[in-house]
């Protein structure tokens, strides 16, 4: 009987796949330097929204896992870095975010107590 060629087909895509999959496991990713600078700029606007009076807790996650993130990459960990500077960027747009909801919520407290005032003084108090 002979032997076709569809037969070697199958060994060949095997030995295909395995070697695919042995170089994809060398590449390795550039460094995070980008995600890192990311995580700082984020961490300092969290810091001008005042994120410290606001969201103290978000803001100090966001700090620890910068600060995390730059050991892990001294070490050469840059696995451990990208994760790390994922993980502080989106703490500080949180603590962002949450500082800029506390600011919005008390400014609308105040206008309302302006509106208030303003209605006993022009006595439109029984008015909705």
């Amino acid at each position: 009987m002979r032997t076709s060629f569809a037969q070697f087909r199958r060994p060949l895509h095997g030995a295909g796949l395995v070697l695919a999959l042995a170089l994809a496991g060398c590449a390795s990713l550039p460094p995070p330097t980008a995600e890192l600078a990311a995580a700082r700029d984020a961490v300092a606007r969290a810091d001008a929204a005042d994120a410290l009076q606001y969201a103290p807790q978000d803001l100090e996650r966001a700090r620890t896992a910068l600060s995390r993130a730059q050991a892990a990459m001294s070490d050469g960990k840059e696995r451990d870095a990208r994760a790390l500077a994922v993980l502080a960027e989106a703490s500080a747009e949180l603590a962002g975010a949450r500082s800029a909801q506390a600011q919005a919520e008390a400014t609308l407290a105040q206008r309302r107590a302006e509106v208030a005032t303003l209605r006993q003084r022009l006595g439109l108090e029984d008015q909705p």
